[in-house]
């Protein structure tokens, strides 16, 4: 698999993120966890994304059972859980995730660990601090900061180098196009792309309105709310007919497009099972596809916001 920068070392172009062993997306279990982390370094994968507040822990938990000290791990702290859902950056707050993190995850140092969501009363400039401390004390290789302004970007790296920003990205999420991915360039941090595949909706087939109530968190987002997602899914069909005249993947035809869009961007799709994995595929786009997919999902075209009101509460906001 192609390589790309993160941090100090080079990484697979695509990683995978953990979310969903956590719950988020509907019932789980651990052994197919184990099985689909196999089956993802089997694929060539070796950056795994996860965070303290998946699954309360449950996440943490199972890549610390996996037992793979030698690939590239990525964590977070910031998020306080409700209700109501709060944000904390304090250096003591941070301290304390961080060692419960790396007990879970049974390491004495994580690769990158990220600021899940921005404190507005607290000065980047104090977190980018505290982050490092914590590189210089051995307990992290860098730090990121997920959902956040270019402008927050500038500050934090003038005070100590950012190694990488999070933010949701894919042909129906593009805001970081209008300038956080050019920051990130401009900078040489790395922009890791989460929800690449749509939350399942550029998934192998059409999803279906069934989420499981109180279990898979679509259930009550907007894009996945009547009207919006029957008018989402006639949208992206004429892109799942190209897709099957090109005898590209859904899944995998998506993600092509995002890497396209830097040298810097690294995807980090996830599943909850090793057989999606055979879908993530990825076809070779020239300029004429390119052109071609976004002719047919042109910026924009999503119907609904991305989150509900409650989950933008600490989502920078910067057009």
């Amino acid at each position: 698999m192609e390589q790309r920068r993160l941090g100090n070392r080079n990484v697979a172009a695509i990683g995978f993120g953990t979310m969903s062993f956590g719950g988020m997306f509907g019932a789980t279990d651990e052994a197919t966890s184990l099985a689909c982390l196999d089956a993802a370094v089997d694929a060539g994968i070796g950056h795994f994304d996860t965070a303290n507040i998946y699954g309360m822990g449950v996440s943490e938990q199972i890549i610390g059972r996996w037992g793979r000290p030698d690939l590239h791990l990525a964590t977070k702290c910031g998020i306080v859980n409700g209700p109501p859902r709060a944000v904390r950056n304090d250096e003591p707050y941070i301290r304390q995730c961080l060692e419960e993190s790396l007990r879970r995850l049974k390491r004495e140092h994580v690769d990158l660990y990220y600021i899940h969501r921005r404190q507005p009363d607290i000065p980047v400039e104090d977190v980018a601090g505290t982050m490092s401390k914590l590189v210089q004390e051995g307990k992290i290789g860098g730090y990121g900061l997920s959902e956040i302004a270019p402008s927050t970007l500038r500050r934090a790296h003038a005070e100590y180098p950012v190694t990488a920003v999070q933010s949701e990205f894919s042909l129906w999420t593009r805001l970081p196009q209008l300038g956080l991915i050019q920051a990130c360039r401009e900078l040489g941090v790395a922009f890791v792309a989460f929800s690449p595949l749509g939350r399942g909706m550029f998934g192998r087939e059409p999803l279906r309105r069934d989420f499981r109530a109180g279990i898979d968190f679509r259930e009550t987002n907007p894009r996945f709310t009547e009207p919006n997602f029957s008018a989402n899914l006639a949208a992206i069909a004429p892109f799942r007919a190209l897709c099957a005249q090109r005898g590209w993947t859904v899944p995998g035809a998506a993600l092509a497009w995002v890497l396209a869009q830097g040298d810097h961007i690294v995807p980090i799709p996830a599943t909850r099972t090793a057989d999606h994995l055979r879908d993530w595929q990825v076809p070779d786009l020239d300029a004429a596809d390119i052109a071609e997919i976004e002719r047919i999902l042109p910026a924009g075209f999503a119907h609904g916001d991305r989150y509900g009101d409650h989950q933008m509460a600490f989502v920078e906001r910067y057009c």
